[in-house]
């Protein structure tokens, strides 16, 4: 094998890996990019959609919680657990009460929209998660989230979060370490320039999305919660046993709605306490419009009311309330919440776009548009320049690549990619496949030149 020189060497191995990464998670990125820019893209369509089952009466007194929530459990006919209530507190708005209907899959509930003047059925439907979307824009966010292929569909979106950070940092890196030794023509010059300009553009938004992502994700996102809660970075929650130790920080608090617990159905006394409870904790200073107030899991545990309105400013406080004396046992702050924590909760809820409202819905469509056309860009770069056929060439092949770099450098190469595969699992098996495909290619073009010479 022909020796290359160091620095022409490792810039070879990068301009292979991210072709390779382009080439196969490319398109992953591209759905990902398109369905999570429909996703933010949708919220005033699915109003407009939902408009009387999300309004009601302008005007008039509203009634008490206790006489929504009867309503609700009169149209399920009582064979329900009630899961939460998020009463419409502003003028217009309805109450969802929510309940767990075990036909249903993880952080859905069944919601019953109930005008609080009224007290008439507005809407009856599934609802997903903290942020309480609707069925149109359930399926928009299955297809963002696992391409409505359930959990094994979510490989897809993780495979494009684990190696989009990559595809960026390395994109910025050949930019910077090298430049066209000849003349190329000038359809191709200005479509390289496109695809680089986007990828500075973008450059911010592709690691903040990758990370973000991951913390969804199935397997890698485990290890991220490791990591925080090792350095003691994890989301505070509220203290609702009334006796016994505080329940462990959740992990998953920044993306879920629904708690793996099995409370407790409501009795008569719970229900007529809702209203009881809603002004415990607006008297502890829980002062946000949008609220969800949770029954207790059992005889031991408080109720709990949690503000709920990600926007700017964020407005997630959560207080405990004993159902006996209706005082509250326990509180979270946001403001008291560890720095990471905060990053993590803006980051989410910006990646969502609804931390700062129209705003952050704009700036998210354009980021993933402009994601979309510089995929388009990479793979027309490619369609422009490729080979007649394969070739042996070292620098076409990812192996050949890592085994012209000096001793260390493959042994550091080596060690940087298996802390990577363990850290972020589905990229450690998609660079895997990369290699076996890399290798049969390799084989198979070493095989055509010695038949050829």
């Amino acid at each position: 094998m022909t020796s290359t020189p160091s620095h022409a060497a490792w810039l070879n191995l990068l301009r292979r890996l991210h072709f390779y990464i382009g080439l196969f998670v490319g398109p992953f990125i591209f759905v990902a990019a398109l369905t999570g820019t429909l996703y933010v893209a949708t919220p005033q369509l699915e109003n407009m959609l939902y408009h009387d089952t999300l309004h009601g009466a302008s005007t008039g007194e509203r009634q008490p919680l206790a006489e929504q929530v009867a309503v609700a459990e009169q149209v399920t006919g009582g064979h329900l657990r009630l899961h939460a209530v998020r009463p419409g507190l502003e003028q217009g708005e309805t109450t969802r009460v929510m309940f767990a209907d075990p036909s249903l899959i993880a952080s859905e509930n069944r919601a019953i929209f109930i005008d609080p003047v009224t007290l008439a059925v507005k809407g009856d439907m599934t609802v997903y998660g903290t942020s309480g979307i609707l069925p149109f824009r359930q399926v928009i966010d299955y297809a963002h989230r696992s391409l409505l292929l359930g959990d094994p569909g979510r490989l897809y979106s993780e495979l494009a979060a684990s190696w989009m950070w990559v595809a960026a940092l390395g994109g910025i890196v050949l930019w910077f370490f090298t430049s066209p030794r000849r003349r190329i023509n000038n359809r191709f010059q200005n479509t390289r320039r496109v695809h680089v300009t986007l990828g500075w553009i973008l450059l911010a938004g592709m690691l903040l999305f990758s990370a973000t992502g991951l913390t969804w994700s199935q397997w890698a996102g485990g290890n991220v919660d490791k990591m925080r809660a090792a350095f003691g970075w994890m989301t505070p929650q509220v203290n609702t046993q009334l006796r016994g130790e505080a329940p462990a920080a959740d992990p998953h608090a920044e993306h879920h709605g629904h708690h793996a617990d099995m409370a407790m159905p409501a009795s008569d006394d719970d229900v007529v306490r809702f209203d009881e409870v809603l002004m415990a904790a607006q008297m502890a200073g829980i002062n946000a419009t949008k609220l969800e107030i949770r029954p207790p899991r059992d005889a031991n545990s408080a109720w709990t009311v949690t503000e709920i309105d990600r926007a700017w400013p964020t407005q997630v406080d959560a207080v405990a309330v004993d159902p006996a004396t209706m005082s509250v046992t326990d509180r979270t702050r946001f403001e008291d919440f560890p720095l990471m924590a905060k990053l993590t909760r803006w980051g989410v809820d910006f990646h969502m776009g609804i931390l700062f409202g129209l705003p952050n819905q704009l700036l998210l469509i354009a980021f993933g548009l402009a994601l979309c056309v510089m995929i388009v860009m990479g793979y027309r770069m490619w369609w422009m320049r490729r080979p007649a056929q394969a070739s042996a060439s070292p620098v076409h092949t990812l192996v050949q690549t890592w085994l012209a770099l000096p001793v260390a450098g493959r042994v550091l190469v080596s060690a940087v990619a298996l802390l990577l595969a363990l850290a972020l699992p589905v990229l450690g098996a998609s660079l895997v496949l990369f290699l076996v495909v890399d290798v049969i290619r390799w084989r198979k073009a070493s095989r055509r030149v010695q038949a050829l010479s």
